[in-house]
């Protein structure tokens, strides 16, 4: 499978998909056939039935006809794609025999990353279906129950800065209406309520406006604020860049080419200080690149934080402690191709094998541009 192959498969507007080919082209789309689904939810049956209705209804849609070739094909591979997670999270209650797949649309986006990824998929147009199929329920549920408590304004400012909202709804309509759902038109019109308040607020086609970045972060970061008006900032802390990428990405190549003045937190130094391979006792080797940091920050000295930082939960503990102390974060993301990845790897002097990149694959999360001042991607 390659990039080129998956482009011809994208079905022009009105035209039915050829799912035998969508299938050689992605294996992996054969284990949906025999994944049951919740029957409330879905009369329709399997996941692989439910899939070809979704897509079905993507390509019949009017944003699909309108959409230029590019945007054609995320919405054709987010609809492919969507529940491509479903056969490995699929539990089944003993007792009551209701069927669940508890983070299918979080699990999907990292399945689907690592598969457009070495099928060689351009970044802008992989990271797009990635972050639609992460949450592609939200429409659902936007103005019915945000379990964090967040109101739909805020979920639609907010992912106005990871994806484009018009191409979420056009995905969320697809998926409802690709299914047998007593409570079917219920949903659709919430879909198109959220579609209208992100009209609304003027982050429908495009990310919301802010004052600042300040004045973002700090309301994406959960301050009680209004978006239209200046945050006051009592104190600016250190101005630190954050490194986030695969092991033999590159970071410590474009940290010393690029800031070869600035301190360096990393666990690798904190490893080789402590004496240490990679993965023995990692807790001392966190806790020995987070002293460093925390001095760093008490004088305000600008400084980088090298780690892999791959996935969202070990940015946020880093993004957290930085916030904590007024800093002002850029994320640096780097990324290469399988191949160069695995090769350069091979031929580093470091107890991290080849076999550990693969594994760390399924906790692979690109930053979001929602996540720091700012993101930069150099992929």
């Amino acid at each position: 499978m390659d990039f080129q192959t998956l482009e011809r498969l994208v079905a022009a507007p009105g035209q039915q998909p050829d799912f035998k080919g969508c299938v050689e082209a992605i294996p992996a789309l054969t284990r949906l056939a025999s994944t049951p689904q919740e029957p409330a939810y879905h009369g329709e049956g399997d996941v692989w039935t439910h899939t070809c209705m979704v897509v079905e209804a993507m390509v019949g849609g009017s944003d699909y006809e309108r959409a230029s070739a590019e945007e054609r094909f995320v919405l054709f591979y987010s609809a492919l794609l969507h529940d491509i997670a479903k056969p490995d999270t699929t539990v089944i209650d003993e007792v009551t025999g209701r069927i669940g797949q508890p983070g299918h649309s979080r699990r999907g986006s990292i399945d689907a990353r690592i598969l457009l990824w070495k099928a060689g998929v351009p970044f802008s147009l992989r990271e797009t279906i990635c972050r639609i199929i992460g949450v592609h329920q939200v429409p659902f549920w936007a103005f019915t129950g945000d379990r964090s408590g967040h109101t739909p304004e805020f979920l639609a400012h907010r992912l106005s800065w990871e994806l484009p909202v018009w191409m979420l709804c056009a995905m969320a309509t697809a998926d409802m209406e690709g299914r047998l759902y007593e409570s079917k038109q219920s949903v659709l019109d919430d879909i198109a309520l959220f579609k209208a308040l992100a009209e609304e607020e003027d982050c429908l086609y495009s990310a919301k406006a802010f004052p600042d970045d300040y004045t973002r972060v700090s309301y994406f970061r959960g301050a009680r604020i209004h978006p239209a008006f200046s945050h006051y900032r009592e104190e600016k802390g250190s101005d630190v860049v954050v490194m986030a990428g695969m092991p033999a990405s590159g970071k410590n190549t474009w940290v010393e080419e690029n800031l070869p003045t600035l301190p360096v937190v990393s666990f690798d130094d904190a490893r080789e200080a402590l004496g240490l391979a990679h993965g023995k006792n990692e807790g001392a080797v966190a806790h020995y690149a987070v002293d460093t940091a925390k001095s760093l920050l008490r004088s305000r000295e600008a400084f980088v934080w090298n780690a892999t930082h791959l996935s969202k939960q070990m940015r946020k503990k880093t993004l957290d402690l930085l916030y904590q102390y007024n800093a002002s974060v850029r994320i640096v993301y780097l990324e290469q191709p399988e191949r160069i990845i695995l090769q350069r790897n091979a031929r580093r002097d470091t107890s991290l094998r080849n076999q550990d990149i693969q594994r760390m694959l399924y906790r692979w999360e690109v930053p979001l541009p929602s996540e720091a001042d700012v993101v930069e991607y150099r992929a």
